[in-house]
């Protein structure tokens, strides 16, 4: 738990997760307070701790940053599985459990809890709730980040791939979680989701604002980075991972090769069905059509979903991207015949296809952040006992 002037919280929560860990938790484990600047009696009161409980030990640092304290401890640890939680214990330790037993047992690299699965109980405020799955869908714009959640307080990570990302990871505060997500993922490693139910922290002294200004440079450093990979994705014998910037680049022009047959699709349909109904009528019609097209071939080429499963899910989001398509190009041939009482035919395609293209981008971003957006975590099966080290985030 790297924590800072914590002295409040930190000793009834240590003795409860020793506590947890002793009684309830299946293999040995070490507690490890990483009191990184404090300047109250947090790391007085991490020493009485340490002295009195077994299983606990404390290390101090005089620069303060949760990237900071995780990175110096787990790098120093000879554990098998090297984890964090809050100290304020929003997540329940009940998820902990699962969210080791794949790295225990080889099936996955890296393991995060999430509050942003469908089965996760959540209690925060709005606002929190709000910044969270903005910046978790910022990340899979920008970054092609497949993860849901990447900055909640409670993760692991196998040591013998701790020790190859973490000299890798620059930064050393709150947008440390995010980096080393996104260069596991790049290096092709599995990352296990576990939802979890977790209550929000009244107490939280989180600067949002430097927060997210910290965060924004981190993309953007992440956008523009070239860290090789290649001898951690070929140690671990995982497919190659494309580039974030080469794959959403294969993913435009997947995406705009669909379109372009969509929007053939549609003129040709719009054309044959205007000679026996209303403009209004035909351009439902053939949108309705085209959508159901669009999000089928979509689905399959540009984000390589396969199965039936979640299939008519993604139809059902897809017409809601056509619905947005719709009133675009609705309110076009509005204006259109409100500006032109008798316009040709022509005309009418040639405004429409323009209202077209603009639907376009928005449905684009719509499918990558939200229609084929399904990632569902599962358990595997463990193996015999490991040796496990906890640490967390101030």
């Amino acid at each position: 738990m790297p924590v800072k002037n914590e002295e409040n919280d930190l000793g009834p929560n240590i003795r409860r997760l020793r506590e947890f860990l002793d009684t309830a938790f299946p293999f040995p484990a070490e507690v490890c307070i990483a009191d990184n600047g404090s300047t109250d009696a947090t790391y007085e009161i991490g020493m009485l701790l340490a002295s009195e409980l077994p299983g606990v030990r404390i290390v101090r640092l005089e620069q303060s940053g949760r990237g900071r304290a995780l990175k110096q401890v787990w790098s120093a640890s000879t554990a098998e599985v090297l984890a964090y939680m809050d100290v304020d214990l929003s997540t329940n330790l009940n998820a902990m459990l699962p969210l080791v037993a794949p790295l225990l047992a080889g099936h996955s690299d890296v393991a995060i809890g999430t509050r942003l699965a469908k089965s996760s109980r959540v209690v925060r405020r709005p606002k929190r709730e709000f910044i969270s799955r903005s910046y978790n869908l910022l990340l899979r714009a920008t970054l092609s980040a497949h993860f849901s959640d990447a900055q909640c307080g409670f993760k692991a990570i196998r040591a013998d791939v701790a020790h190859e990302l973490l000299p890798l990871v620059e930064d050393t505060s709150w947008f440390f979680d995010t980096e080393l997500l996104v260069l596991a993922e790049k290096a092709g490693l599995r990352i296990h989701e576990v939802p979890v139910d977790w209550v929000d922290d009244l107490d939280s002294r989180v600067a949002i604002a430097k927060t997210v200004g910290e965060d924004l440079r981190g993309i953007a450093r992440l956008m523009r980075s070239r860290v090789d990979l290649e001898p951690v994705r070929q140690k671990y014998g995982r497919p190659r991972i494309l580039d974030p910037r080469t794959a959403m680049a294969a993913r435009v022009l997947r995406f705009c090769a669909v379109g372009v047959l969509s929007t053939a699709a549609y003129a040709l349909l719009y054309l044959v069905l205007r000679q026996g109904m209303p403009a209004q009528a035909a351009n439902l019609l053939s949108l309705l059509i085209t959508a159901v097209g669009n999000t089928t071939l979509n689905r399959r080429i540009t984000f390589g979903v396969r199965g039936v499963e979640g299939r008519w899910r993604h139809q059902l989001r897809g017409l809601v991207a056509f619905g947005i398509g719709w009133s675009l190009t609705a309110a076009s041939l509005w204006l259109l015949h409100t500006a032109i009482a008798a316009p040709h035919q022509a005309v009418e395609i040639t405004v429409l296809t323009i209202a077209n293209l603009a639907a376009t981008v928005v449905r684009f971003s719509l499918f990558q952040t939200w229609v084929f957006d399904d990632d569902a975590p599962t358990l595997p099966a463990f193996e015999p006992p490991a040796v496990l080290d906890q640490t967390r985030s101030n």
